[in-house]
């Protein structure tokens, strides 16, 4: 079926099907011995329909990186060896796709995923998941066809990055009973991330969720206001809204 599943680079009813099922293995705990065959089908996969991950929608590739991500932090050794060379396939893959230029998607996924990892408290487990980082770091370092490229350094570059939003995310655990100092935290991430609308949007919903917590409805609001202000500037780059951000003045001077 593989005309099939690639019709429409990958966004087809079948292809969801079959990717799901896949997804449901990691979702859903399985014994050790399993999830080798798993982790190894997900190898098969993602190698047999790279249009799908790499230049279609960009959902099976951010779903994926998510639920890989959630194992690099298990208990069990293995279970984390196992994803921490899946991840490191998935952006070697991604590299060799784009003819050796860059992992740009599977790049913003991963960063994206971890910040929801986090927003959804699902990233325990911090130094299992720095062993993952390290793993991932030591497979781009020795592999040697990979040497004169640029991407072991793109490689650093990314689990640099993920270190960064892991150590702003232990301040924001030091101030939870602060909400102030807590939202100053999110807003750095948020604005450190301005050239990156995907992140932007992410650590802005985070901040969404913890006002409404604490019952800061209007400050909620003016969250999503800036949610929605990008996604029409976004759009308007893109040449399909027109007014861009400029269409939410009247509601606040901020945006």
């Amino acid at each position: 079926f593989q005309s099939q599943l690639l019709s429409n680079d990958g966004h087809n009813p079948l292809m969801k099907k079959v990717f799901d099922i896949h997804l449901a293995f990691l979702k859903n705990g399985q014994s050790e011995a399993a999830l080798k065959h798993v982790f190894a089908s997900l190898r098969a996969f993602i190698s047999k329909f790279p249009s799908a991950f790499f230049k279609g929608r960009v959902n099976m590739c951010a779903a994926l990186c998510y639920e890989i991500l959630k194992c690099c932090t298990s208990k069990v050794s293995s279970t984390r060896n196992e994803a921490s060379a899946l991840l490191y396939l998935l952006m070697r893959n991604n590299f060799e796709f784009t003819k050796r230029r860059t992992f740009l998607r599977t790049h913003l996924q991963i960063i994206i995923a971890v910040s929801q990892l986090i927003a959804d408290v699902a990233l325990s487990g911090g130094t299992r998941f720095q062993d993952s980082l390290l793993i991932i770091n030591n497979f781009a370092n020795s592999d040697r066809p990979m040497k004169a490229t640029a991407f072991p350094s793109e490689v650093k570059d990314l689990t640099k990055r993920i270190r960064t939003v892991l150590m702003a995310t232990a301040q924001m655990k030091e101030h939870e009973k602060d909400p102030e100092m807590l939202i100053d935290l999110q807003y750095s991430l948020a604005k450190s991330y301005a050239s990156t609308p995907e992140l932007r949007k992410t650590w802005l919903d985070s901040m969404a969720k913890i006002h409404v917590k604490n019952g800061d409805f209007s400050e909620a609001a003016m969250c999503y206001v800036h949610v929605a202000a990008l996604v029409a500037e976004f759009l308007h780059r893109k040449k399909l809204f027109p007014s861009g951000c400029a269409a939410f003045k009247k509601i606040t001077p901020n945006i």
